[in-house]
């Protein structure tokens, strides 16, 4: 082949306006170069942050199966003497989810508290107007508590700014965290809980920003009204973390201001801003796979982009507190939305927004696990939406559990992310994004694509305490086989704990009830150790690498 440039190579495809000939074509011309091989390099002193043991929490919340039918069935052959189903239990005691959000979610805007506590027999039975669900009040605030110490997890709570009002939200603080001697705190005790809950961390609202939200307001009235739970809350219990209620999402046409303009307000009383976001092979990908695979770049941009919101705020106030950054709703999430997916037509536990996964799913959950890993300096609290059934890893029946193909990467995550996150940029082949589609929330503008896009991804922890170092490598050709080089800067690895990976040949391949373990984790060939090491990655997969020390 004749030499040429880059730019005269990609320059066909790129006037055509597509990006995914764009790809290809760089994909060719990465190939004609002989540059077939990506190169990290790994420094242990390259450290980004500790990672934060919430990093990789989750969310459940009161809508169709999560709850009920999900981790509370009393009926169920699997429920224990509180009616919680403990295979579900077992799943995720041993999944190791550090923190749940709960109860919401859109259904926490126009949730009363007082009305799942106390006697079950007492309690009103209500229409869920978010999501036009019979909510039966059988599990509420007490119930939750008791769950999540059964699983051993820590319990983020979602506070209504919707019809709730700030006094309502102190009140609730109170009868979680004041041991007794209070209105508050008595009524808890006289519902069977003596020692208090100590809830730590508190959602205050949940996008409040979209007109869909019970109690949809502009920002500066939430900003205000948060200031205003904010010191009531912090005045019964001055130890709590308080998130604010950050924007839905970069397709809101007031993301950024949002945010900016909440800020101003409530800065000093919070703690951190919640950012949520899902992604689908849908009107941004153009449908079309490739492009799909670069998606968790759009949640490394959106972490960037609030991290600089929360900064300036900072600077204007020359404030000296640093905000975190609370990704609590991520996922995908595309096919099972709106109609008779979003409505329960006022029935109790329907089956809503119970999204089937594929293996392209699971790879790009992979890559945006990846992605908080990166970016594990801001982002302490993040949370895989939801757990059980609702667009969740788990789901359940009357014989038993499924785990969907997303379940994977998100235990690796789980089980491997330990220590500290490790500062790498590996360089070799890709693919260019120039742009992406037109989501229909954009009014027919474009979105802005990535540039050049490694055909792998890669991030790297290290846990000293375990003299662990593990890789965590998303290849995103979906055609070929990608090869790594691994340079040790001042480690040598000494074997190989686990080299498994997610891939398969049929990208919309799923797993159901029938056919359990049809995409589930292979075994790779361990590499040979040294202080230079070389491994291939399977085409369209996610690999997990852990290296002893």
């Amino acid at each position: 082949m004749k030499s040429v440039s880059r730019r005269q190579f990609l320059k066909k495809a790129t006037q055509a306006g597509m990006a995914v000939a764009a790809g290809a074509a760089a994909n060719r011309f990465a190939i004609a170069q002989g540059r077939t091989t990506t190169r990290v390099v790994i420094d242990s002193e390259r450290q980004i942050a500790t990672i934060d043991h919430n990093l990789f929490g989750s969310f459940l919340e009161q809508l169709g199966r999560a709850i009920y039918e999900g981790i509370y069935e009393p009926g169920s052959k699997f429920a224990d003497s509180n009616g919680f189903r403990t295979d579900v239990m077992r799943e995720i005691r041993d999944l190791g989810v550090p923190i749940i959000r709960w109860p919401g979610g859109n259904f926490v805007s126009g949730y009363h508290w007082l009305d799942g506590v106390g006697p079950k027999n007492k309690r009103p039975a209500v229409l869920d107007k978010a999501w036009d669900t019979l909510e039966t009040n059988q599990f509420g605030t007490d119930e939750f508590i008791t769950w999540a110490h059964t699983v051993g997890t820590e319990p983020l709570f979602g506070l209504n700014f919707g019809t709730g009002t700030a006094e309502d939200a102190a009140a609730l603080v109170e009868y979680c965290n004041v041991a007794k001697g209070t209105k508050w705190s008595e009524l808890r005790r006289t519902n069977g809980y003596d020692q208090p809950h100590n809830v730590k961390y508190w959602c205050v609202g949940n996008e409040m920003d979209g007109p869909w939200q019970i109690g949809h307001m502009p920002a500066s009235e939430y900003g205000l009204k948060a200031t205003d739970a904010a010191r009531q809350m912090r005045a019964i219990d001055p130890t709590i973390k308080l998130i604010a209620c950050g924007s839905s999402g970069p397709f809101m046409p007031t993301y950024i201001e949002w945010d900016r303009t909440v800020l101003e307000e409530c800065y000093d009383l919070v703690d951190g801003i919640s950012l949520h976001h899902y992604w689908g092979n849908t009107e941004e990908t153009g449908g079309n796979s490739q492009v799909y695979m670069a998606m968790n770049l759009a949640m490394d941009r959106q972490i960037q982009e609030i991290a600089a919101v929360c900064d300036t705020v900072r600077a204007q106030k020359r404030s000296g507190k640093e905000l975190f950054l609370s990704f609590d709703e991520w996922n995908v999430w595309y096919r099972a939305r709106g109609g008779d997916f979003a409505d329960g037509h006022g029935k109790a536990a329907p089956h809503l927004l119970e999204e089937p996964y594929n293996l392209e799913d699971a790879l790009l959950v992979g890559g945006l696990a990846n992605s908080l890993i990166r970016h594990s300096n801001r982002v302490k609290v993040a949370c895989l939406a939801q757990l059980v059934n609702v667009i969740a890893p788990i789901a359940t029946n009357d014989d038993g559990i499924l785990r969907h193909t997303i379940y994977y990467p998100y235990a690796w995550a789980l089980k491997y992310a330990r220590g500290r996150a490790l500062s790498i940029e590996p360089e070799g082949p890709g693919y260019e994004v120039a742009t992406l589609g037109v989501p229909i929330e954009r009014g027919g503008l474009p979105l802005p694509g990535f540039g050049q896009v490694g055909y792998v991804d890669v991030t790297a922890t290290l846990d000293t305490e375990a003299k662990t170092t593990t890789l965590f490598l998303f290849n995103r050709d979906l055609e070929r086989p990608q090869d790594v080089e691994i340079v040790w800067h001042d480690l040598t690895p000494t074997g190989v704990h686990t080299f498994m990976t997610m891939t398969g040949a049929d990208l919309k391949a799923g797993n159901t009830f029938a056919d359990p373990k049809r995409v589930t984790p292979q075994t790779l060939e361990n590499p040979k150790v040294g202080a230079r090491m070389t491994l291939q990655l399977p085409a369209r997969s996610y690999s997990v690498l852990s290296l002893a020390l």
